[in-house]
């Protein structure tokens, strides 16, 4: 991918020094604003390039449509949930979140809330601190020999395990991506959640709030529990059925809660909140100076990487740009917009595109198919009306368009090695291009089963047409071109020299009107590169 230009970044709430500076030592212009309202982000953010946030700023849609120019928006944190990701996409523009910043915090106030649960330790202060000393009651158990069931084992769930086993608790988990044989390289037995909710004596989450985790622990699932189950969530609010825990904790089918998320912050459950059994934290999870400096840090670094194309971290909606960053994937995404430009200056009349069958040939291609065939769809949607397609939001674009899109390698050998092929189909025609790259720049191979003897040049003003193989035909086309004033440059013949057949000219101008070509050949289509 091409370095985006990222020139003017808004800090629209308090980040760490450090996010700045970094931003302003690689030539970038920040200014910072906080606690704006969202009319006043609205219109200060219309003229900006990049947006850092961290979780109180709500960037909805509205935020987004009225930024113009704004290409990246930066969580220094990990979550998204404030950030209207959909519509971002829509737009063409990165959200792009520091996955890591804040993961030994989160993992550090888990284990507090856990160990505190097993102790009593916040109701024993708060005891102490009214005048009392009673130890019968605050009588506690020990996690030494108990099961601690982690639900979501990526970067912090990972180290909740490491340091849970360092106190002797067993630890079994579930993840729906990270495979088994690598969590049991930390010690973690993974099994479906039919298995784990049974066997803990201790439950975290560790996960995204999406539709399939919304209320993960709930009736149903406190009932297939062990009596007095103790149950931590520091990660989303909804995760955990905020009435179904209370209800649990009520029977004592739950045995205690540490929360330090809501569903609604700040928490209007008071019933919950106030449950002897539950110690709840003002959504404390990244708040400490390392987190903060460090999710600051990151953000304005990953920024400046991209935008020296050195790499991508963190990307949420673009996971395909991250293998972009290559020279070479510079090049086979020139040729893959190319492509689908041709083709679509062959179905201008003939829209809308049903159909897109994009195939990558060879070992070389076999890790670019994703990008190949955004690129393909960017060269192919260019030109619709109030259409900005670019690699971020092409996807959503075809979809929304009904075009479908089907992407296949084939891992071949010899000439079909390095090669692009395309197929679309508009109102009832199929045209197929093929092409590769040659010598660092992007060529054409073939044009509807027409093999061209040399490889075209993707680049410059290009005339292509479709005619019956005659001597006189290059002659006849160099007559109508001369009347515009137009020179050829180049001229591209296929193989074959018998049937209807695909040319290529380059041409020092595009016609005015190819009308002019009909009597002399059977289609023609023209596009600048």
């Amino acid at each position: 991918m091409a370095p985006i230009s990222i020139q003017t970044v808004l800090i629209s709430e308090s980040v760490d020094p450090r996010c700045k500076a970094i931003l302003e030592e690689n030539g970038i212009r920040v200014t910072e604003k906080p606690n704006m309202k969202k009319d006043e982000l609205m219109a200060e953010i219309k003229d900006y390039d990049g947006l850092v946030v961290r979780s109180a700023t709500k960037v909805t849609a509205d935020v987004i449509n009225a930024a113009h120019n704004l290409k990246i928006i930066g969580r220094a944190g990990t979550g998204v949930d404030n950030v209207d990701v959909d519509a971002a996409t829509k737009r063409g523009i990165i959200v792009m979140n520091t996955p890591s910043g804040n993961t030994i915090s989160a993992a550090e106030l888990t284990c507090t809330l856990l160990m505190s649960l097993s102790r009593n330790v916040p109701q024993a202060a708060m005891s102490m601190k009214q005048g009392n000393w009673d130890r019968k009651k605050f009588m506690g158990a020990e996690v030494l020999g108990k099961v601690l069931g982690i639900v979501g084992l990526g970067r912090i769930g990972k180290e909740v395990s490491s340091r849970m086993q360092s106190f002797g608790m067993r630890t079994i988990g579930y993840d729906p991506i990270t495979p088994p044989e690598v969590s049991a390289s930390w010690g973690v037995e993974q099994m479906s959640l039919e298995q784990l909710w049974p066997q803990c004596d201790y439950i975290t989450v560790h996960t995204p709030l999406m539709p399939s985790t919304v209320g993960l622990l709930n009736d149903e699932t406190f009932a297939k529990c062990k009596k007095g189950v103790r149950v931590v969530n520091c990660a989303r609010g909804g995760i955990i059925d905020e009435a179904a825990l209370l209800r649990a904790l009520e029977s004592g089918q739950c045995g205690g809660a540490g929360l330090d998320v809501f569903v609604e912050e700040p928490p209007k459950n008071r019933p919950l909140i106030d449950h002897p059994n539950v110690i709840s934290c003002p959504h404390l999870g990244a708040s400490t100076k390392e987190a903060q400096a460090r999710c600051g840090q990151d953000i304005a670094l990953q920024i400046v990487d991209m935008v020296k194309g050195k790499n991508l971290v963190g990307a949420v909606n673009a996971p395909v740009l991250a293998s972009t960053f290559s020279q070479d994937s510079h090049q086979l995404i020139k040729l893959g917009e190319a492509l689908g430009a041709v083709l679509q200056s062959f179905t201008a009349s003939k829209k809308p595109f049903k159909r897109v069958q994009i195939t990558t040939g060879g070992d070389c291609m076999k890790s670019s198919t994703g990008y190949m065939t955004s690129s393909v769809l960017v060269g192919l949607l260019n030109h619709e009306p109030g259409c900005c397609p670019n690699l971020i939001n092409v996807l959503s674009l075809a979809k929304e368009s009904g075009i479908t899109v089907n992407q296949t390698h084939c891992a071949s050998d010899g000439a079909a090695s390095g090669v692009c092929m395309v197929e679309i189909e508009a109102n009832g025609c199929s045209y197929k291009a093929s092409g590769s790259v040659q010598g660092g720049m992007p060529v054409l191979l073939e044009l509807s089963n027409s093999v061209f003897r040399q490889p075209v040049s993707l680049t410059g003003n290009l005339l292509f047409f479709k005619a019956s193989a005659s001597p006189q035909l290059l002659a006849a086309v160099a007559g109508l071109l001369a009347t515009e004033g137009v020179e050829i440059e180049s001229f591209s013949a296929p193989a074959e020299r018998s049937g209807d057949l695909w040319y290529c000219v380059g041409v020092s101008s595009l016609p005015r009107d190819l009308s002019a070509f009909k009597p002399l050949v059977k289609e023609a289509a023209q596009l600048t590169i």
